[in-house]
């Protein structure tokens, strides 16, 4: 087929009768757009429906209530044993038994460990017969000191011999009494080669292991023993900690410490709460028992401490908790769940539904807030429903249906359904 010139195309478009019917087709056009958009085929087109018939939006709603609002300071704690002990070797030998394991709960006063007690046992034995030594010197010396005393009085002695014999005597004394004094020192020193717990607590993993050469120093080295071997010179042979009760350490910032310590100075007794990280389940209740005398320069806190019972054992030595503690309780504050709060350009607001189910938005002023809680310390007043969810399809005058959350209408459903009698005995 041959190509078409440029001069038929310009002959078809030049056409008066093209020209005309493209320019009907384009008024016709304009003129269905007009009437789509007036208002009289607004009218038709809306004839069938009732008039003031808008369509109400569905939300949730709660109603404000007056309640006790508790007033928390949350922080970052960290939990840390009542006390903490070393246990280390007091004397030098060759570590014999160890009786714990790792991770045991001990008392205190029980036994750990044992060191070979034969070299105490034999210095105790020599410290023994030097005293009954001297004691037999002093008992000798003592007599011929009466005996001379009675010579002086018949003029049979000299003087001088009576004297020297009562220097005698008080030297003996003064040799028995540290005989004496070395067999305590024995006996202590024999003592000390059973190793017991200083405290109650919680064992560590053993760190040091029998056959090991240990000193009041740290282990010395391994002897003749072929398992024998050296450990650190700082090595206890295990740690205990306190952990019933336990305590834990959180920050309390200085624009939250006037709080703290009006309430302090009113009330015997602050209480804290330890969650875990999460802040889902509470750990354990305690109390206030301590705080640091200064201010940190570089977080600005001072560092306080609580104690806990920890009967559970819930709480571990260093441990993160989420460290609640209670300053001040609000006395029938205004409260509201936190979810029918929004933030915008009026500041924090509500939309509070009327009685025709109407809403408004209404500014307010949160106070302190408490889980899903929030106080309302202006705005707001007890009894005044307010939406919960749904907020962001609404406005200033939107009309409303409130309608149950998708749990409870749930369970309302299911209740509905359910089959009477299902559950009575037959």
């Amino acid at each position: 087929m041959p190509p078409i010139s440029q001069n038929k195309y310009r002959r078809i478009f030049l056409n008066p009768f093209v020209i005309v019917a493209v320019l009907l087709i384009v008024a016709t056009g304009v003129a269905v757009v007009r009437h789509t958009l007036s208002p009289a085929y607004a009218e038709t087109k809306d004839a069938g429906k009732p008039r003031g018939s808008a369509q109400a939006i569905p939300v949730a709603a709660a109603t404000a209530k007056l309640q006790n609002m508790p007033v928390w300071i949350d922080a970052l704690g960290t939990v840390t044993p009542l006390n903490y002990a070393n246990v280390m070797p007091r004397v030098t030998g060759q570590l014999k038994t160890v009786d714990f394991h790792g991770g045991q709960r001990v008392k205190a006063g029980q036994l750990l460990a044992t060191i070979d007690p034969r070299p105490y046992k034999i210095q105790l034995d020599q410290a023994q017969a030097q005293l009954m030594r001297d004691q037999a010197q002093l008992k000798g010396a003592q007599s011929d000191l009466v005996r001379f005393e009675t010579l002086l009085k018949q003029d049979s002695i000299a003087d001088q011999q009576v004297t020297d014999q009562r220097t005698t005597v008080a030297q003996l004394k003064g040799v028995v009494a540290a005989d004496k004094a070395a067999v305590e020192n024995a006996q202590l020193q024999l003592s000390w080669t059973r190793i017991t717990a200083p405290s109650s607590g919680i064992t560590g993993l053993r760190q040091v292991s029998p056959g090991n050469m240990v000193s009041s120093s740290g282990a010395i080295g391994g002897g003749n023993n072929a398992l024998a071997g050296s450990a650190s010179a700082s090595t206890p042979i295990v740690t205990i900690a306190q952990v019933q009760p336990i305590s834990v350490v959180f920050p309390v910032t200085q624009s939250q410490l006037p709080a703290l310590l009006k309430r302090e100075h009113h009330t015997a007794e602050l209480t804290v709460q330890a969650w875990n990280q999460k802040r889902t389940v509470l750990l354990a209740s305690g109390k206030l028992v301590a705080m640091d005398n200064q201010i940190n320069t570089d977080t600005g806190s001072v560092m306080v401490k609580a104690e806990f019972a920890n009967k559970q054992q819930r709480l571990f030595p260093n441990q993160f908790v989420n460290a609640r503690l209670l300053v001040d309780t609000l006395e029938n504050a205004v409260v509201i769940p936190s979810s029918a709060i929004a933030i915008g350009e009026p500041g924090s607001y509500v939309y509070v539904i009327d009685k025709n189910n109407t809403v408004a938005l209404r500014p307010v002023k949160t106070g302190v807030r408490d889980g899903d809680t929030t106080a309302i310390t202006s705005g707001l007043k007890a009894g005044e429903r307010v939406v919960t969810d749904g907020l962001d399809r609404l406005k200033d005058g939107s009309k409303v249906q409130v309608v149950l959350p998708l749990d409870k209408q749930a369970a309302a459903t299911a209740k509905k359904h359910r089959t009477p009698g299902a559950n009575q005995k037959k």
